[in-house]
């Protein structure tokens, strides 16, 4: 486990910070760092929930560009792609965004299909047998950012703050005229110079959050000793609209299908050993499409052409607590998980709505929203899902990852008769593809 330091401080440099910084603040209701999707998901439901009670004062805080639209009418693609669940989709109807991004480019996956490369075993769902219009689209994040933040810059109760990066945070009091009643505030010293404070700061910064860090909630994490790789590749074959996986002992290999007229088009992410995976990233276009295609046993043909490729080493990660004092985590900042199933955005989408949900309640309730009982509510409700989704992650990684002949027979003979028995098997791929999202 690793603990989150605090950052070094000169006291008298502190304390000159934190005088001016009662001096000059800007204030806010509430402060979300981190405008990427779940980020700016949860500005947005907390928005549309408060204007039909008493509407909050937000400032969404990001350090980076804005993102930009990938070229829809050319077969160029965000490397890194989404795949949404119906649960996830529904929040984004709900926002009356869910039409833009369809015409934007999402693709619907109506059946899935995963096998074992060292067996003969597969499991295969299909949208048909259970009775719904897909089991789930695969969306490049830049269309879900892009359609978010558009919708955002047009609410009047949230302040978009671009490119102003997170220096220091301490515990302070209004002392100028409040948004709020509540006397208990949070003050983010930012790089720029200009100070904010709010009654609740919400942490959607990443894996590394900085946030978490100055927070000085600890993590508890592991290396996986794997890396991802992820591009987009063409196929000489259609994907089908299927999404596919091949469990290597090696690490999972996923193709998820693109959304192109040629339907030739899916978007990779490989999980492999650290060493084969900086041989693999070392290979130039045509090797890596040989490799990849053998990796896939050709199972959509050829591989024609392979985009620019990135890597990522992969960390389970989970925060001991998700809120200290006034801040309170969400997202990736909160936990991180194997991408073997492509989870971790809809976890942390659920942490978005649950968190929203539980601070209009506060409000409906004549609770401040940085009540202890608030927060705690919110990590009661989503950590100890979080978490059986983390170990069950774990679980598949460590089974399809063994070389043990005897796990290798018992893994191939459950997933023989967990295609087989279909009651089972449909129960399952239902209760993946959750089409709605608890209040």
């Amino acid at each position: 486990m690793t603990k989150a330091q605090p950052p070094l401080h000169d006291p008298k440099e502190k304390n000159a910070q934190e005088k001016k910084a009662k001096q000059v603040s800007e204030h806010y209701d509430l402060i979300i760092v981190g405008a990427g999707v779940v980020g700016a998901t949860f500005a947005a439901l907390l928005d549309k929930e408060m204007n039909r009670k008493k509407p909050l004062c937000i400032a969404l805080v990001d350090g980076g560009e804005a993102p930009s639209l990938p070229p829809i009418d050319q077969a160029v693609f965000d490397p890194r792609v989404v795949a949404l669940t119906a649960a996830s989709k529904s929040l984004f109807i709900s926002l009356g965004l869910w039409e833009n991004i369809s015409q934007q480019r999402a693709c619907a996956y109506t059946r899935m299909h995963v096998w074992d490369n060292e067996g003969t075993a597969n499991i295969h769902f299909s949208a048909e047998e259970i009775q719904r219009p897909e089991l789930g689209h695969i969306v490049e994040n830049s269309i879900l950012q892009c359609a978010l933040l558009d919708y955002i810059e047009q609410q009047k109760n949230i302040t978009l703050l671009r490119g102003v990066k997170v220096g220091d945070i301490f515990q302070g009091q209004f002392n100028e005229k409040e948004c709020s009643k509540d006397n208990k505030s949070t003050t983010i010293i930012c790089h720029d110079g200009r100070t904010l404070t709010a009654s609740l700061v919400v942490a959607a910064d990443g894996a590394q959050s900085k946030i978490r860090s100055l927070s000085n909630i600890s993590v508890r994490q592991w290396e996986y000793q794997h890396k991802a790789i992820v591009t987009t590749v063409k196929l000489s074959q259609s994907h089908q609209h299927t999404a596919w996986q091949n469990f290597l002992s090696t690490g999972p290999l996923a193709f998820l299908p693109l959304g192109h007229p040629s339907e030739n088009y899916c978007s990779i992410v490989w999980s492999i050993e650290t060493e084969k995976a900086d041989h693999l990233m070392a290979l130039d276009d045509d090797e890596f499409s040989i490799a990849l295609g053998k990796a896939f046993e050709h199972r959509l043909g050829h591989v024609e052409s392979v985009a620019q490729r990135f890597s990522f080493p992969l960390v389970q990660r989970h925060a001991v607590d998700y809120s200290e004092n006034s801040m309170v985590l969400i997202g990736d900042a909160a936990h991180t998980i194997h991408p073997l199933a492509g989870q971790g955005m809809n976890l942390g989408l659920l942490d978005a709505h649950a968190l929203a949900t539980e601070i209009v309640r506060a409000q409906t309730r004549g609770l401040a929203i940085n009540d202890g009982s608030v927060l705690r509510r919110y990590q009661r409700k989503r950590k100890g899902h979080n978490m059986e989704v983390m170990l069950l992650m774990e679980g598949l990684k460590r089974l399809f990852g063994s070389r043990n002949a005897l796990v290798r027979w018992l893994r191939n003979a459950g997933m023989k008769k967990v295609n087989e028995w279909y009651l089972l098997k449909n129960w399952l791929a239902k209760k993946a593809i959750k089409d709605e999202v608890k209040s």
